[in-house]
């Protein structure tokens, strides 16, 4: 099998080549590198002002720098602004959707989560490279565009990052805006949204100011959103070679806690897409609130030609309340659902600071692009969580359970308190004409403890220390083609995001080994790219929380075999197109655990098909008129590790039509056209907890510049 992917891969290279480079003897090869070599400044951008595509030539998350994405021996997916105006998306799951190797997951009902090419990324989320893995759902109308890196990441992010990570760049002051737009759609969709940006250049200062209000109701009953984002911003030239940002978010989200639907015989239950299992009255008895509040600085100085620094500080406040009412077991005979509800209560702050110094240089002949960073941090998590037995239900046709205010048995109530100090070394080097190499390590003392409040629960900490490196090879034989090899390590704590129990408190963190090759071409003067990549993870001492018991499920090893391949650009005659496919074997190698009676060892990995793809292009017709279509597949999943219910394949299709004047866009997007049913997540430890997906929808956008 192994093989047979190897040739494939190989076979495919071949004939993107061939395509990208027709007459390749006759294609100037990149110019020498010499002593003399300039370097692209090293740079991560303050604003953007692109002209829309679906082709971002460069990239910050990989190299904390901004790179070529062709000189990055990783896969890095770049969703730009463009996409995401034309697809209509308003949320993090939409976003993701459309890159492959991810899968969609239940988050509880309160929180964005995928997996990364079979991995979970519970904890992989990041803003402007600073780590934001509070567990809630995100708004996007402060977002430039999305980031996608995938392989282990550590060796400039830290802990986490088995399959890779989510890095959002935000929208910052540099250029002069002002934006206006609303949105209403069906199940009573009504969003509005606001872009003024303003700068100065005779005075040095620049701001932005972005936000949201949203309030919608769902095809599943009794859900709502009542949404609110304010984010602004504020940039100061302090002097010719100085700039100083300073940022703030706020963000409150309030919905009803939705854990889908369970499930009977291996499949989910057969029962409208509304169906809701909970509580009756759930907008006051399922309801989650989050709240979050962030305050942060960038402080960037140029030295000389050679030197900068830029030291990046970010601070958050976050605070959940969630209540909710979900199946925890199924009797098939009786066709009875037991429900269980739950209060969990967070609070948490925090801080990051990262100190990072770049230098250009020139040693033994080569251009060197050198990064040294060093960045500390903590995080306060108190939790609590009350959870009890409240009755039964039918399962194929539930009422809504009248709930009785009965106190539930506490069984959790912790502060866990976690610490960073870390410190890393990057050196992206030009080695000839042809050869390139990226290069880095990074050191992590991660320190972890629990401040147990309950009765008979001890108090437990414990310190990790690891060594993140990464290492790739990059051969560019000419201008529109990159062959790349890398090979990377990360680690993930026990606990991790969560705090420390008596049953992880001595395990050891689980370590991400990734090997991968690949291509990448650029087509049409750069306008058009494609990618394929070859890629083999494998995860040791994986563990997992079962959401009714909050005890861990220990997985132990799993390993990945993929194959994910990448078109996206600006093609002739107004046509863009951004498509991609990937293949995923992701199995547990190596457990001794059992799930729902079944030995999880030689189980493919939870949420994680085996074949998804996707493909959308948009056709700009003239005098302002422009139409879209796209399509979705995800092949069949499994929701529990024991892989005892499966989650159907489904193909969505979409449509999309615009007219643009000056000064006015309106746009119309018809979702799930053909009205298919279909589970878009799961939990991925429980299989009674699996979320259908949205029917046929409409959503109508005005957008107005001035």
């Amino acid at each position: 099998m192994a093989v047979k992917k190897i040739q494939l891969a190989l076979l495919v290279a071949l004939a993107i080549q061939q395509f990208s480079n027709p007459a390749s003897a006759q294609t100037a090869a990149p110019e020498p590198a010499t002593a003399d070599a300039t370097l692209p400044e090293v740079k991560v951008k303050s604003s953007r002002n692109l002209a829309p595509t679906y082709n971002p030539p460069t990239a910050v998350s990989a190299t904390k720098i901004e790179a070529p994405l062709r000189d990055i021996p990783q896969t890095v997916n770049v969703v730009p602004q463009s996409l995401l105006r034309d697809q209509g998306v308003r949320s993090m799951q939409e976003v993701l959707k459309a890159v492959p190797g991810i899968g969609i997951a239940l988050g509880d009902g309160q929180r964005d989560e995928v997996t990364i090419r079979g991995f979970t990324a519970i904890a992989d989320q990041f803003i402007d490279g600073l780590r934001d893995d509070a567990l809630y759902f995100r708004d996007l109308s402060n977002i430039e565009q999305v980031e996608v890196i995938k392989g282990p990441a550590s060796v400039l992010y830290g802990r986490g990052s088995s399959g890779g990570l989510i890095n959002r760049i935000s929208k910052k002051p540099g250029i002069n805006k002002n934006e206006v737009s609303t949105q209403v759609g069906s199940w009573g969709q009504r969003r509005g949204e606001f872009d003024l940006a303003r700068d100065d250049k005779d005075s040095g200062v620049a701001f932005r100011v972005t936000g949201a209000l949203e309030r919608a109701d769902s095809y599943r009953d009794q859900q709502f959103l009542k949404r609110e984002a304010l984010a602004p911003s504020l940039s100061v030239k302090l002097d010719p070679d100085t700039q100083l940002l300073i940022q703030g978010e706020s963000l409150s989200d309030r919905r009803v806690t939705d854990f889908g639907v369970p499930a009977y015989h291996g499949l989910p239950v057969d029962v409208p897409a509304s169906t809701y299992y909970g509580a009756a009255k759930a907008k006051d008895f399922d309801y989650s609130q989050a709240r979050v509040n962030a305050f942060g600085f960038t402080l960037d100085h140029r030295f000389d030609s050679e030197w900068s620094v830029r030291n990046a500080f970010r601070h958050y406040d976050y605070s959940l309340d969630r209540n909710n009412t979900l199946v925890s077991a199924v009797v098939e005979t009786t066709q009875r659902a037991t429900l269980t509800r739950s209060n969990v209560k967070r609070q948490e702050d925090g801080y990051t600071n990262q100190t990072e110094l770049t230098q250009k240089t020139t040693l033994a002949g080569m251009p060197h692009q050198l990064l040294y960073g060093v960045e500390i941090g903590q995080q306060n998590k108190d939790q609590f969580r009350t959870s009890a037995v409240v009755g039964t239900v039918s399962l194929f046709n539930p009422e809504p359970l009248v709930v009785p205010f009965t106190v539930a048995p506490v069984n959790l109530n912790n502060l866990g308190i976690f610490t960073v100090a870390s410190a890393y070394a990057q050196d992206l080097v030009t080695l000839s004409e042809r050869w390139k190499a990226l290069v880095g390590v990074r050191f992590d003392k991660f320190g972890q403890e629990t401040q147990e409040r309950l009765a008979g629960k001890p108090s437990l900490e414990r310190t990790d220390r690891a060594w993140s490196p990464r290492a790739g090879l990059v051969y560019q034989p000419s201008q529109q083609q990159s062959y790349y090899a890398s090979y990377s390590k990360s680690f993930q704590p026990s606990g991790e995001n969560f705090a420390l129990a008596a049953n992880n408190a001595q395990l050891e963190p689980e370590q991400t080994t990734n090997h991968e090759v690949g291509a990448k071409f650029d087509f049409l003067d750069g306008r058009a790219a494609a990618t394929v990549s070859l890629f083999q993870a494998e995860r040791t001492n994986i563990k997992a929380a079962d959401p009714a018991t909050n005890l861990l499920i220990p997985i132990g090893t799993q390993t990945t075999n993929g194959l994910e391949l990448t078109f996206n650009g600006d093609l002739a005659q107004g046509w863009q197109v951004w498509s991609g496919y990937s293949y995923l074997d992701a199995r547990v190698t190596s457990s001794i655990a059992k799930d729902d009676g079944q030995f999880i060892q030689g189980k493919r990995a939870a949420l994680t098909p085996a074949h998804s793809a996707n493909l959308w292009f948009t056709k700009a017709l003239g005098h302002g008129f422009g139409a879209g279509a796209g399509v979705n597949y995800v092949g069949d999943r499994f929701a529990n590790p024991g892989n005892t219910v499966t989650l159907p394949s489904y193909v969505t299709a979409d449509l999309m039509a615009y007219y643009r004047m000056a000064g006015l866009d309106l746009q119309v997007n018809l979702m799930n056209i053909f009205n298919r049913d279909y589970i878009v997540a799961g939990h991925g430890a429980s299989k009674y907890l699996n979320l259908p997906g949205a029917p046929r929808s409409l959503q109508v956008t005005a957008r107005y510049n001035f």
